[in-house]
């Protein structure tokens, strides 16, 4: 069914139920960023296969409201389909909701599916439209009656991680949310997130690709610990383990009436990851208390047996990594390279490292002008084969059983012009200058974001995205609660959060550039001012040298640069062969 026949199909069930205009939001019943196949709702509807977007249908309008990052990718994918992008002037930010209130007239009915929809856009669009007389139905599912063969739940199995692996037994965690939920004096909470689930019960899966996750919910309070899932996925040995941790284990479809039948004093979720249909399953007679899922915060701060681990994944991955540049280089202009199979190279080397599970999300190989889409991802329909000129930008990242990684790399191709090697340096400058900050305790994540765009703005020139972001471990490679970005976000650094630190530059039709690495939030030193804290880079791996413009580049700059790929190379070294590791010494020499 081509996406201009569904859409037609979408207004005609519309037009039956008195529908006005019908949201289609980019999630799942667990307001997940990556998505299972039976919830990639905006792909079957209209081909954009973005990670983040709305779309809003009409009577007689269908658009996708999405941030910069996706406006080239989703003009491209958009065509054809019936369905026109509206840009997003503010990242994540529901502006469709405001554009509702501008077209429709009072008495206008607006729907969506609770169930894809988080209970913060659910108040959003209520807030917005029910005060000026627009009607809001949350329950309104109009896919499912015309998605022929809809996939259904995944059924891979799931499995736990050991003690040794995590640092801290189910048990434990559940005790220190227990202990959050009394210092919050709230008697239960109800946790929908994927990755809160899976740091608590230290239970992993492969319901959703990239992140090592499984479909479930969590109801806790200080008698009783439920999992729901379907039973299938766990063998006797693990329900036996989770019983023994104090976890019951009931299935996965049961978890909308257990809410609904809800006996407690109040209860606690997380409005940004808890559905809309959860929320209004809660009796009225439950007051419900909306915070951050207390799991999120205590799972953003690594323990030292989780640090010890990711340390290790990190050489091996730059072992992959350092394979991987070297290759590209032996073999660029001789044998036919494009960016799908330079991807797929990338990720059969990561797979020879210890521990590897999977890739922790589609490796972004961009060449030339496509490098210049941030979330950019080659397909059979759309890929460049590579030549021995331009750049080359490379985000990718490994799932491993002992850590996750996320890291992006610019190499030179051949015949670089001055403006390229200018821009390279000056983000460049931007990752040294935030991967050097020294901050109060307390800062913020946009502080962080001003540091490391301040030599980037001194040019004139910006980014339209954030500058960071968390990443767990073994887990989702997008985490919160901290983001390095501009918004007035109220969450501090803390020891022991792990964030990406990665400035970019990007030339529409020409190229792009982005160098990231993983540090961690280490305390620093205490001064008569108070205490301090610092970063240290966890990423290993050169920096290319070859398109550096030195004399843009103060003397703390090229000493950061050469200790740091002097780090490399005696980090990952001892693990490679004499002619790799000859290479490697000509990447990292000082400049």
């Amino acid at each position: 069914m081509a996406h201009m026949e569904r859409l037609g199909k979408i207004r005609a069930l519309m037009n039956k139920e008195g529908i006005d205009a019908y949201i289609i939001p980019s999630s799942d019943p667990h307001i997940s960023e990556y998505l299972p196949d039976r919830f990639k709702c905006i792909a079957w509807t209209s081909g954009f296969t973005g990670s983040a977007g709305t779309l809003v249908i009409t009577a007689d309008f269908a658009g996708l409201w999405t941030d910069a990052r996706y406006f080239v990718q989703a003009n491209a994918e958009l065509k054809g389909t019936g369905f026109e992008l509206v840009k997003l002037k503010v990242q994540g930010a529901a502006e469709y909701a405001e554009w509702l209130l501008n077209t429709l007239p009072a008495g206008a009915k607006v729907a969506f599916d609770g169930n894809l929809a988080s209970l913060l856009v659910a108040q959003t669009v209520q807030n917005t439209l029910v005060p000026h007389g627009i009607t809001v139905d949350g329950h309104c599912d109009l896919l499912t009656p015309i998605w022929e063969g809809r996939p259904a739940l995944p059924v891979a199995k799931a499995y736990l991680l050991d003690e040794a692996t995590t640092g801290q037994n189910t048990a434990s965690k559940i005790a220190a949310v227990r202990d959050s939920l009394l210092k919050s004096r709230v008697e239960g909470h109800f946790i929908s997130s994927l990755d809160d689930l899976a740091w608590l019960l230290n239970i992993r899966g492969q319901d959703v690709p990239c992140n090592p996750v499984v479909l479930g919910f969590v109801y806790l309070d200080q008698k009783q610990a439920v999992l729901f899932i379907e039973n299938e996925k766990l063998d006797a040995d693990s329900m036996a383990v989770l019983e023994s941790q104090g976890v019951a284990v009931r299935p996965y479809y049961e978890a909308l009436e257990f809410v609904k039948n809800i006996v407690v004093q109040n209860i606690l979720i997380d409005p940004k990851r808890t559905c809309f249909a959860i929320y209004d399953a809660i009796p009225a007679t439950v007051p419900i208390v909306e915070l951050i899922n207390p799991s999120t915060t205590l799972k953003a701060i690594k323990n030292e047996v989780e640090l010890k681990h990711l340390r290790e994944t990190m050489i091996n991955d730059g072992v992959a990594l350092t394979k991987f540049f070297m290759w590209l280089e032996q073999n660029i202009g001789k044998v036919e390279l494009t960016e799908l199979s330079i991807a797929d190279k990338l990720q059969r080397l990561r797979a020879q490292q210890p521990g590897f599970v999977d890739i922790s999300f589609n490796t972004i190989a961009g060449y030339l002008d496509h490098g210049a889409l941030p979330h950019y991802h080659a397909t059979e329909a759309n890929f460049y084969t590579l030549k021995a000129e331009g750049l080359l930008l490379v985000d990718s990242g490994g799932q491993y059983k002992t850590g996750t990684t996320d890291i992006t790399r610019v190499v030179s191709l051949g015949n670089i012009t001055q403006e390229q090697k200018e821009d390279y340096t000056i983000v460049l400058k931007g990752t040294i200058e935030g991967s050097q900050a020294v901050y109060p305790k307390g800062s913020k994540g946009y502080q962080i974001d001003a540091i490391t765009r301040r030599p980037i703005w001194a040019t004139l020139r910006n980014y339209g995205h954030g500058t960071g972001h968390g990443v767990g471990f073994f887990l989702n490679v997008h985490e919160g609660p901290q983001v390095f970005n501009s918004a007035n976000i109220d969450v501090a650094i803390e020891e022991g959060m792990i964030t990406s630190i990665e400035p970019g530059l990007y030339r529409e039709g020409k190229h792009g550039i982005r160098i990231e690495n993983l540090v961690l939030s280490k305390a620093l030193a205490n001064s008569e001012f108070g205490d301090f804290m610092d970063f240290e880079t966890l990423t290993i791996c050169y920096i290319d040298t070859a398109l550096v413009a030195k004399e843009l580049l103060d003397k703390n700059h090229i000493d950061w640069l050469n200790a740091y790929n002097r780090w490399v190379y005696d980090q990952v070294s001892p693990r490679l062969e004499e002619s790799e590791k000859a290479w490697l010494a000509s990447k990292t020499q000082a400049i």
